[in-house]
């Protein structure tokens, strides 16, 4: 056998759960009145599921397995709403078998299929509205317009089911306060509609998207002490994955392997500044970058920059993470991707055999105890007997404090070079 030097180059992320409980206080501050759901398919990660279950949030499934997945931690099917406007036959039928009654619909054939699967369902129609102001819009493939909710109410009705609410979603990242305001009041007309018909709805579903200054802009709109007082008998849910657990998570990447490049425009020895850098990383497209809009970092850099290709590390040749103007790395380097807990870990992949992003999860003694109080109340045996006893030790496996230095050395070792303002 040969004996090789160690290091290890495999990416990887850290958590921190004290961030996502953090969160849930400033929402429970901002928006008292509104339940948080939170969107599974934002992080999967189980110990942010567990995390955010000890905190009494509920949970948004958007499939079969999404609910699986949340029942597995205890959570009961009155915490799970069922997200999605078109689901599979199959996947209805579970949902009526766990007792998981929220769902919504948009469209006359879900109608039929809801008939189907889960006559008693408990649901929510979903309305398009205006996403204009938001970077990321959903209304052209959800929601049924203002013009088809009389009919769909009223087919609803003959098919005896049971429709309790609205929901809506403006839309990932709005930048604007008036949309959130619009779609609460169009939301009103369709109660008012459904009253009309026959039903009573109580129940207001406000969407996700949730991000920065996504609370105020809710409460900036006034719209829902206006069109839904406390008063009013409504309850009001919303659908958060970025809100919770954006910031939570820092990802780290090895530069792996780097070569200089130039052109006949750039200096002819390939020196000095108008060299371009290309950059191999050991994540990319098909694994932490597989949905995400970069913008580099604005701060002033006391150091030369360098024009720079970062590139993910498989064989695809469209794997071109960013083109970027930064300070000149070594092989063996890391770099830090901060606010990278949304829409990432879900989506990666291990293509060409490349290892997706390790996690590793700190978290303080407060939150650690939490978790741990929730967990002696999911492994009672009147709930599971002895089938959960390894969930607190697969969360305490995370939770080690050698996490914290690592991460420290990583800083060290991206910003050496460089005094950052």
């Amino acid at each position: 056998s040969h004996s090789c030097p160690g290091g290890s180059e495999v990416p990887f992320y850290v958590g921190n759960l004290d961030s996502v409980f953090e969160k849930h206080q400033k929402w429970q501050t901002l928006l008292p009145r509104v339940t948080p759901f939170y969107a599974v398919k934002c992080n999967n990660n189980l110990a942010v599921l567990r995390t955010l279950s000890a905190l009494g949030t509920g949970f948004d499934c958007a499939s079969k397995r999404e609910i699986e997945m949340v029942m597995s931690i205890g959570v009961t099917p009155d915490k799970i709403i069922y997200a999605h406007a078109t689901k599979p036959q199959t996947h209805i039928r579970y949902a009526c078998a766990q007792g998981v009654d929220m769902m919504t619909f948009d469209n006359e054939e879900e109608l039929l299929k809801i008939t189907r699967g889960h006559p008693n369902a408990k649901l929510l129609l979903r309305i398009a509205v205006d996403d204009s102001k938001s970077q990321v819009k959903l209304s052209t493939k959800f929601g049924a317009t203002l013009g088809t909710v009389g009919s769909l109410l009223k087919r609803a009705h003959e098919l005896d089911l049971d429709v309790k609410g609205v929901s809506f979603h403006v839309g990932s990242l709005c930048t604007d306060s008036v949309a959130y305001r619009w779609a609460i009041e169009e939301a009103h007309h369709v109660f008012e509609q459904a009253r009309l018909i026959g039903f009573h709805l109580d129940l207001l579903d406000i969407g996700g998207g949730f991000s920065g200054h996504g609370l105020e802009m809710v409460l900036n709109s006034k719209a829902l002490d206006e069109f839904f007082p406390a008063d009013s008998g409504v309850r009001v849910i919303a659908e958060p994955g970025r809100y919770f657990v954006d910031s939570a998570f820092t990802l780290a990447l090895n530069v792996f392997a780097r070569k200089k490049v130039w052109n006949m425009l750039m200096s002819a020895d390939g020196n000095g500044l108008d060299t371009m850098i290309m950059y191999y990383v050991t994540s990319g497209l098909h694994g932490a970058f597989g949905d995400i809009k970069l913008y580099p970092d604005k701060k002033h850099l006391f150091c030369p920059r360098y024009q720079s290709v970062i590139w993910g590390p498989t064989c695809d040749g469209a794997d071109r993470i960013m083109d970027v103007w930064m300070p000149e790395l070594n092989i063996g380097d890391w770099i830090l991707v901060d606010n990278f807990g949304a829409y990432t870990i879900p989506l990666s992949t291990d293509f060409n055999g490349f290892e997706k992003p390790t996690i590793y999860l700190v978290v303080t003694p407060q939150i650690w105890k939490m978790q741990r109080r929730s967990d002696l109340r999911e492994n009672s045996p009147s709930k599971c007997g002895n089938s959960c006893d390894t969930r607190s030790v697969l969360f305490k496996k995370y939770s080690i404090n050698t996490d914290i230095y690592m991460v420290s050395l990583v800083l060290y070792v991206v910003y050496l070079r460089c005094t950052v303002e």
